[in-house]
């Protein structure tokens, strides 16, 4: 046992030590940190987000003039001019918009939208909302339907999720739990791909450096496995309980100031000397928004960090103990980095499988027959459990998972072992799935 632990401190104090690990530990947060300041002064001082638009309008069917409602960014004017002048117009003002409404407005394809640039999807469909109301309204009102009684009942409904736990009732957000089931996923679907390629590319350089006949005199091959492996989870460990801490932090601190320059100032159109807000009238309901930004940081409150948190770090240490022990199996089969794909592949296959379907069926169903069998078997739980955390599984369920994790990594690490204790001494042979095989029915 204390070979082991000589060899966990030595792999551990070597990496931990680097300059590149150092400064990874500090540049993810501040990534971080630049991310939410750049997404900041783009949403606030953006000119092509807070650019005005003049959207000019020639209605030959005469129902949609001087219905248009300004937006904060979009100004509809109305315009004599025929169609050809005001098209030349738009060359001299590369932002601005021209809107051709025929009599037969109601054909496919009918309405026109021209300008210097193709319109972006927010003012098309902008556009398109809002004659739809006009049109809409326009023929209530020649069926005799009193539109303003109408508009005046109608309702603006929005559901509030909550979860029904031991503890009684909490607040929810499926889009929360949906951002943080994906985020689990990826986190950890790309941390046990980094550190078991580092225990891989570490048992293959001292493969090729022949300093593996050295070690090997003074301790056992899988006393050198499990120290190694243990040494790079540790490392992999480290770093992502400073990089959480870090970057709680900074997303704290993020949220705060943007709570705090919730205010976003009204601005007043060049063109025509009024302010451009949001119109409410008696036909339409008032409605507070709030920021997207805000709303996001807000939902994110509702999700239960801790406990995911506890779930990562298990299914990390667990996850990455199965795949390492199998990545130095294979780096202690081949001679250099270019002949590990031949067995990467059929190793990572389940991960990778289950990684793609995170992003599809798994998130949309997390307590499916399918979610369930993946999140048990040791080979496919890291990332399927990750997905299913944050909508909350049986306690059953996760017990049994985290019991097969530790079965699975025992298992792996004893199948792996046996290959590797063959593997390390072999020079200049490529290796086959039959020669591993034959390695693994070796006797001491």
């Amino acid at each position: 046992m204390k070979k082991v632990l000589l060899i966990i401190q030595r792999e551990y104090l070597v990496r931990v030590r680097k300059k590149s690990f150092i400064l990874m530990i500090f540049l993810v947060p501040m990534l971080i940190l630049t991310m939410f300041a750049i997404i900041y002064l783009i949403a606030t001082y953006s000119d092509d987000l807070n650019k005005e638009r003049t959207i000019w309008v020639i209605d030959q069917s005469h129902i949609f003039t001087g219905k248009f409602h300004n937006k904060k960014n979009i100004v509809f004017e109305s315009t004599q001019k025929s169609i050809t002048d005001a098209k030349a117009d738009l060359r001299k003002h590369e932002d601005d918009f021209l809107l051709v409404i025929p009599e037969n407005y109601n054909q496919p394809d009918a309405v026109e939208i021209s300008s210097e640039k193709k319109p972006n999807f927010t003012i098309a469909g902008e556009i398109q909302d809002q004659m739809n109301d006009i049109a809409t309204n326009t023929i209530m009102v020649k069926q005799g339907i009193d539109t303003a009684k109408l508009h005046a009942i109608k309702s603006d409904i929005s559901i509030s999720a909550k979860q029904i736990t031991d503890k009684g009732e909490e607040s929810s957000s499926i889009g929360a739990a949906y951002g943080a089931g994906i985020a689990g996923a990826i986190l950890v679907y790309l941390a046990l791909f980094i550190y078991g390629a580092q225990v891989m590319r570490g048992v293959i350089e001292e493969k090729t450096s022949r300093i593996i006949e050295v070690i090997i005199s003074s301790v056992k091959p899988f006393q050198l496995m499990l120290g190694k492996i243990i040494g790079v989870g540790l490392v992999g460990l480290t770093q992502f309980i400073l990089w959480i801490i870090l970057s709680t932090g900074v997303t704290f601190i993020a949220g705060n100031f943007l709570l705090q320059n919730k205010a976003i100032p009204q601005k007043e159109h060049p063109k025509t000397n009024q302010t451009i807000k949001t119109q409410t009238t008696s036909d339409t309901p008032s409605i507070t928004t709030q920021s997207p930004a805000i709303e996001a940081y807000n939902s994110f409150k509702t999700v239960n960090f801790p406990y995911i948190l506890g779930c990562f770090l298990f299914y990390f240490l667990s996850g990455f103990f199965l795949y390492s022990a199998l990545f130095a199996a294979v780096g202690s089969a081949v001679d250099s980095e270019t002949e590990t794909q031949q067995f990467m592949f059929p190793i990572t296959l389940p991960l990778l499988f289950t990684y793609i379907l995170s992003f599809s069926f798994l998130i949309n169903n997390p307590d499916s027959t399918l979610a369930v069998w993946l999140s048990i078997i040791p080979f496919t739980a890291p990332v399927a459990m990750m997905v299913r955390v944050p909508f909350g599984v049986p306690g059953w369920q996760m017990a049994l998972s985290m019991l097969m994790m530790v079965i699975g990594f025992l298992f792996t690490t004893y199948i792996a072992s046996r290959v590797y204790r063959v593997g390390i001494l072999m020079y200049g042979k490529k290796a086959s799935y039959k020669e591993l095989v034959k390695w693994f029915f070796y006797k001491e």
